[in-house]
């Protein structure tokens, strides 16, 4: 198991007041063969200090422009030496110390290429307000409207090199775009840890307005189309649906 690198990306802009908490959440993880990128969009609130206060062997950064959150992942998967690479975002943090052994553990065990997980959705004082649990794949929920949560998705670096990285022509669904393309069209070998491994601050882009939302849609069409689900039309209206049941704590 300690022969699996772990690779995990962290993207941000102006996330002074979350991004200790993250770095602290990777730091203090049982599981030591790990490194740390953080990929930061030219932040101006302190950031940055915080980020070389933190430096360590295992801990690489940038900071430079780029041209959107997946645009800066990339970036970061480009630089990553891991056997395994996943994404940790600056509000956000592990909900153990024990998340990263659990996940060398799986794909060690299992031979899986990619492993996703559940998660907890929180509010400013840590009090959960939604839990997504993903359940086990089968590759036709994703033609009703299923999807793993993109904070619990890990994914061997030889999927990326062979199929991809983010589109970022997908604007805030290269996320789902991604897992489709690797778990739907690829038929990657995929595992599924039941159990909860991220606590996912609440908000996000494409849920701010109601224009994100619609073009949000229109993207997330685009990319089950691009993709061969069955009934992208069916698929569009059950997916938010689905989210239903994650509020019923």
């Amino acid at each position: 198991m300690d022969d699996i690198k772990i690779s995990l990306i962290t993207v941000c802009h102006n996330a002074a007041d979350t991004i200790q908490r993250c770095i602290d959440s990777v730091r203090g993880q049982r599981y030591a063969h790990v490194e740390h990128i953080i990929i930061d969009g030219n932040s101006i609130d302190g950031t940055l200090e915080l980020i070389l206060k933190n430096k360590s062997d295992n801990y690489f950064f940038t900071s430079e422009s780029d041209s959107g959150m997946y645009d800066a992942v990339n970036k970061g998967i480009r630089q990553a030496t891991g056997d395994v690479i996943g994404l940790l975002n600056a509000d956000d943090y592990f909900a153990d110390e024990y998340v990263l052994g659990d996940i060398a553990n799986v794909f060690s065990s299992a031979g899986a290429d990619i492993l996703y997980a559940d998660l907890d959705y929180i509010n400013g004082k840590g009090g959960i307000v939604r839990k997504w649990r993903s359940g086990n794949y089968i590759p036709d929920k994703f033609n009703r409207g299923w999807m793993p949560p993109h904070p619990t998705f890990y994914a061997k670096k030889k999927l990326f090199d062979d199929f991809g990285l983010y589109n970022t022509g997908y604007g805030t669904a290269a996320d789902y775009e991604l897992m489709l393309r690797f778990m739907y069209l690829k038929k990657a070998k995929i595992s599924y840890l039941n159990r909860v491994i991220v606590k996912m601050a609440t908000g996000g882009i494409s849920n701010k307005k109601l224009h994100n939302r619609v073009m949000a849609w229109q993207s997330d069409f685009k990319a089950m189309k691009n993709n061969h689900i069955k009934y992208p039309f069916i698929g569009i209206m059950l997916k938010p649906l689905r989210k239903i049941p994650q509020f019923i704590c």
